[in-house]
Order: C-alpha cells, then structure tokens, then sequence
C-alpha cells in the first residue's frame, strides 16, 4: 500500500462549505458512535498491538488514542468558546509534540478511553441541542488564518473519527511491520 493510503486511509478532509442539515445530522451519528467503534476495535489488544504503528515513521495504535482524546478535549471546548463568545480565536496546538509525551506513550489507553467515552456523550448532547443559527457560529484559527463554523468543525470531526478508526485498523492488520 503507498504511503499517502496509509497516511490518509479514508482520504483527506473534504471541504465543508453551507453542508445540507443530512450531511450535519449523519456527522452527529458518527461522532456519536466513535467511541462504541474504538472499543470494538481496541478491546482485546495486547501491549504488543497498542504498540504496532499503522505506518512508517507514523504513531503507534496506542498514540492515536491518547491522540483522539487530546484532540477531542480540544475541538469540544472550541464550540463551547464558539457558543459563549463572538468569534473568539482558539489557541492551536502541537499535536505531534503532544503525541510524543509521556502520557501518549502510556501502554494503558483505559483513561483516554474513558475520557473519549464521557467527552463525545457530552459533546454530542450539545451538538444535538444547536440549530441551524448556532451551527453558522465561528471561531478564528490563527494557524489557517480563517474563521471555521461549528457546522465545519462538525464535518471536520467527523471525518477525524473515521480517519483514526481506520489508522487503529491498519495498525493492528500491520502485525508490526512499520515499527
């Protein structure tokens, strides 16, 4: 397999303008569900497997769902700053600097699970809750030096769950040849 399937197994992001009400309520489904799929995926793998990576130089399964929380944590306290104040702009981070941690590197992913589990429940009760106006709000990113709107963080998300769920399964069908 080339390396751009296995960086991006699903494809890249796809644009986000004006999504029809459809595309916004089967993003909610599949944020909603994500963490159900990362247990199904991850539930009986040993410290070996958590330890496999889905692709050269790429992180191992165990680093993208320590990865999964972070960025979560991350997105959902976006909206609620996108939901309390006008236009706010968000502090970006360093995602693989974070992925490189001691915690990230930790063999145990029960607390990131758990984390995962509570975080999209609460998440998806109040993305479940907006409206049309409330998915038109924004926020700045300073690194792409533009405004997103909830609805396109939503896309975004979206995307990003099926993006890691299929980099876990490439690592665990790898058997360890990336590592």
């Amino acid at each position: 397999m080339d390396i751009e399937k296995l960086r991006f197994p699903v494809g890249g992001p796809p644009a986000y303008n004006n999504p029809h009400p459809d595309i916004l309520d089967e993003a909610l489904s599949v944020i909603e569900e994500f963490p159900d799929k990362l247990k199904t995926l991850v539930q009986n793998t040993t410290v070996e497997q958590l330890n496999w990576r889905y692709r050269p130089e790429g992180w191992a399964v165990k680093q993208v769902v320590h990865h999964c929380a972070d960025s979560h944590i991350n997105s959902f306290i976006r909206f609620k700053l996108a939901l309390t104040e006008t236009t706010p702009t968000i502090k970006p981070y360093f995602e693989d600097k974070w992925a490189e941690l001691t915690d990230a590197h930790d063999d145990n992913i029960d607390y990131s699970m758990h984390i995962i589990s509570g975080l999209h429940k609460k998440w998806v009760k109040l993305l479940r809750s907006l409206g049309n106006e409330q998915f038109k709000l924004e926020f700045y990113h300073p690194e792409q030096q533009r405004k997103i709107s909830l609805a396109e963080n939503t896309l975004f998300y979206a995307w990003h769950c099926r993006h890691h769920l299929a980099h876990i399964d490439l690592g665990l069908q790898s058997k360890g040849i990336y590592n």
